[in-house]
């Protein structure tokens, strides 16, 4: 094929302006080693190679084979499943239940009247707060504990 023609085919697919055809001309020419190719043309060749190359291969690629697994044998993970599902409708079912007692205990101590309702709240928030400040005393001694530590293992 002349050099000109290739060239201006090139230079057509350069600007984008190439059709299907024309790029499987250039494709295929530039699928042969040419050992006289101007250099404007040998700067292309591997493009078309690699495009041609790559080609060959979708069609020579081997057809994946299909493995059919059973359902039974990952019965691990459907018991997984089911038993999160069992856990959550429990903690659902335990979370209404104390939500029913709450309300029965309080229309039990008569918290209809604002003021009480409120004394009793600020109560509760008290105790938990006291109850939350003896967890972070703790939580400190553990701290120097393990500070402790890592001085003594550093030092070995």
């Amino acid at each position: 094929m002349d050099y000109n023609k290739i060239s201006a085919l090139l230079e057509k697919y350069w600007e984008g302006e190439s059709s299907l055809e024309e790029e499987a001309l250039l494709r295929n020419f530039f699928s042969t080693p040419h050992h006289d190719l101007p250099d404007e043309l040998q700067e292309a060749a591997p493009l078309f190679q690699y495009f041609h190359e790559e080609a060959e291969k979708v069609w020579e690629a081997p057809s994946a084979k299909v493995v059919k697994l059973s359902p039974l044998q990952h019965w691990m993970k459907y018991a997984a499943v089911l038993l999160m599902a069992i856990g959550i409708g429990y903690a659902l079912k335990q979370h209404q239940h104390r939500e029913k007692a709450v309300i029965v205990a309080m229309k039990a101590q008569d918290m209809e009247d604002p003021q009480k309702a409120y004394a009793e709240t600020k109560r509760a928030l008290q105790l938990l707060a006291k109850n939350l400040n003896k967890g972070t005393s703790k939580m400190q001694k553990l701290s120097y504990f393990n500070e402790a530590t890592a001085v003594i293992e550093g030092k070995d």
